[in-house]
C-alpha cells in the first residue's frame, strides 16, 4: 500500500476485498468490488495496484482472545493545561467590552426608534381627540348652549 491510503481506508479496502471474494450473491460481490475500486481511486491507485499491495483477505480469523478494547475517552491522558497569559485575558476583556458597547448602542437605537414611533402615535391620537372635542363643543354650543333671541 502507498502512504496515501490511510489506515482506515486500508481497513475498509481489505473488508471490501474480503466481501468481493466471499459475498453471498453476485450483486453483493459486484458492489464490494465497486466500493474497493472507489477506495483505491481515492488513494490515487488502480484497483489492481491496490490489490497487489494489500494483504490477501483471510478466510476466517483465528478463534482466540478477542481484539483489545479501545480505552474510553475519559481514560485517555489529557493534554497538559496551558496557562492563559495576561495579554490573552486583556484581549478577551477588550473583546467582551467592545461587544457590550455594540449591543448597548443597538439597544439604545431600538429604544429611540420605538420611543419616536410611540410619540408620533400619541401626537396623532391627541390631534384626533382635539378634533372630536372641537366638533363636540361646536355641536353642543350650537344646539343647547346657543343664546336664543326672543322678539
Amino acid at each position: 500500500m502507498t502512504a496515501s491510503m490511510t489506515p482506515a481506508d486500508r481497513d475498509r479496502f481489505e473488508k471490501c476485498l474480503a466481501l468481493a471474494a466471499q459475498g453471498a450473491t453476485d450483486g453483493e460481490r459486484a458492489a464490494a468490488r465497486a466500493a474497493a475500486a472507489r477506495i483505491a481511486a481515492g488513494a490515487g491507485l488502480t484497483l489492481a495496484e491496490a490489490t497487489r499491495a494489500a494483504p490477501r483477505p483471510q478466510a476466517a480469523r483465528p478463534t482466540g482472545s478477542p481484539p483489545p478494547r479501545r480505552p474510553y475517552s475519559w481514560a485517555q491522558p489529557r493534554e497538559p493545561v496551558r496557562p492563559i497569559t495576561v495579554a490573552e485575558l486583556l484581549r478577551q476583556k477588550a473583546e467582551t467590552e467592545a461587544w457590550r458597547r455594540r449591543a448597548s448602542t443597538a439597544a439604545e437605537r431600538r429604544r429611540r426608534q420605538t420611543r419616536a414611533e410611540q410619540d408620533a402615535y400619541t401626537a396623532e391620537q391627541r390631534a384626533r381627540q382635539a378634533e372630536r372635542d372641537r366638533d363636540w363643543a361646536h355641536t353642543r354650543g350650537g344646539v343647547a348652549g346657543a343664546p336664543t333671541e326672543e322678539p
